[in-house]
């Protein structure tokens, strides 16, 4: 599991920690679920977040790979719940388009747009922990746009956001 925080300081974003929490020597589902639990509840102890974004599932053909990967996610909300964080799910083709501009890339080349982007170097063996500084990063930037150019808002996305705002484009 990745996991990734950010910190916004006018236009600049800082990286505060970035890492992967590893399971696979942790037996039995519900320990690792617990394990889960306490990362989560360390990191916000530790940074004091105001909000927690996290990939929401998706759908795969795996069946109990998908149900493992539910309760991880539900695990992680339940401890940013229980310290009244507020959350916010983005499917992985929304956390792809907002870092790279195509909902379809890859895990490498996401990696490389947010290396771009915070001109930052990352461990590029720990690509889940990349994906979840891109969700870090995806809700940032969408919390920078204005209403009216959020998807499901008055106007049309993106090109309503263009057509009134021609002086942000350059």
């Amino acid at each position: 599991m990745g996991y990734a925080l950010i910190e916004i300081i006018g236009k600049k974003c800082n990286v505060l920690t970035i890492g992967t929490l590893h399971l696979n020597k942790v037996i039995g589902q519900a320990n690792k679920l617990k394990r889960i639990f306490e990362k989560v509840l360390s990191l916000i102890e530790e940074y004091h977040p105001d909000e927690l974004a996290i990939e929401a599932p998706f759908f795969g053909k795996n069946v109990q790979s998908m149900l493992k990967l539910g309760r991880a996610q539900g695990v992680a909300m339940a401890a940013a719940l229980y310290r009244q964080i507020p959350l916010t799910e983005y499917q992985p083709t929304q956390v792809k388009l907002a870092i790279t501009g195509n909902g379809q890339a890859s895990k490498e080349q996401v990696a490389a747009m947010l290396v771009h982007i915070l001109g930052q170097k990352f461990d590029e063996e720990k690509l889940d922990a990349t994906d979840a500084l891109a969700v870090a990063m995806c809700h940032h930037l969408k919390q920078q746009l204005p209403l009216g150019a959020q998807k499901g808002v008055s106007g049309s996305g993106w090109s309503a956001f263009i057509k009134d705002n021609p002086d942000r484009l350059k």
